[in-house]
């Protein structure tokens, strides 16, 4: 049964981490094409003061937890850390190339504040875990 539930997480984490990397790489906005008509417009899909910001920071959250719960006992762990940092950097700024799209540090802050914040639960329950 644990091997099945690993499994459809690898599968949920790959499928994931595609469909991000298309929403990001897209020059122009999907999700705003599929709400508004428009693939100039981004959608907020949380509304709050601080923009489409939330967003980014709960997608990174999402594929960062699937991610390193599909790897919670593999030697690659640390590997997969270092490899959600750096995507969470690197796709906000191939903005700056991509067009129709454009670069904002509070996007990159929250790409990375969504992956630590999965990486320090998931840390923490490695650790938590040892203790009992």
């Amino acid at each position: 049964m644990k091997n099945n539930v690993l499994k459809l997480i690898k599968y949920l984490y790959y499928c994931s981490l595609v469909g991000l990397l298309i929403l990001y790489l897209f020059p122009g906005s999907l999700l705003g094409y599929l709400f508004y008509g428009n693939f100039s417009k981004q959608p907020d899909l949380i509304p709050n003061p601080i923009g489409t910001s939330i967003n980014h920071a709960l997608a990174f959250l999402y594929l960062s937890i699937l991610g390193l719960i599909s790897c919670f006992r593999d030697k690659n762990f640390n590997q997969t850390i270092i490899f959600l940092i750096f995507l969470s950097i690197v796709l906000e700024l191939s903005h700056y190339v991509i067009p129709n799209r454009s670069f904002e540090f509070l996007d990159l802050f929250a790409n990375l504040l969504g992956t630590l914040i999965a990486i320090f639960i998931i840390v923490f329950y490695k650790k938590y875990k040892k203790i009992l």
